[in-house]
C-alpha cells in the first residue's frame, strides 16, 4: 500500500473516530491533515524508542501494551494540535484501536 493512500486513510479514519468515539474532537478536515501528518512522524520517529524503552513490559503482555503506547501517542499528539482534542486515556485508547483496525483491514482489501 502506497504512502499516500496510507495518509488519506489515517485521514478518513482520524475523521470516523471524532464521529464515533466520544471525547475525541476534530476542528476540520484541514485540522485531520495535520494530525495525520503528525502522528505519521511520531510513529516513525518516536515509536520505535518507545517500544524498545518498554521491551519487556511488552514481552510480559505478549505484545498488547504496544496498544497502551499507540494510546499514549494519540493523546500525546492532541496535547499540542488546536483543533484536535481527546478528553483522556479512554477515547485516545478507543481511537488509536479503531485507527490500528481500520490500516489493517484497508492493507487486508489491498493487497
Amino acid at each position: 500500500m502506497g504512502i499516500i493512500t496510507k495518509f488519506f486513510l489515517t485521514v478518513l479514519a482520524l475523521l470516523l473516530v471524532s464521529q464515533v468515539v466520544p471525547g475525541i474532537t476534530i476542528a476540520s478536515f484541514y485540522i485531520a491533515l495535520i494530525v495525520a501528518v503528525v502522528l505519521g512522524l511520531i510513529n516513525l520517529i518516536l515509536k520505535p524508542i518507545l517500544l524498545i524503552l518498554t521491551l519487556p513490559i511488552n514481552l510480559l503482555t505478549l505484545g498488547l501494551f504496544t496498544f497502551v503506547v499507540n494510546a499514549g501517542i494519540f493523546w500525546f499528539v492532541s496535547t499540542f494540535i488546536d483543533g484536535f482534542s481527546v478528553d483522556g486515556f479512554i477515547p485516545a485508547f478507543v481511537g488509536a484501536f479503531i485507527i490500528a483496525i481500520v490500516h489493517w483491514s484497508a492493507e487486508k482489501l489491498i493487497d
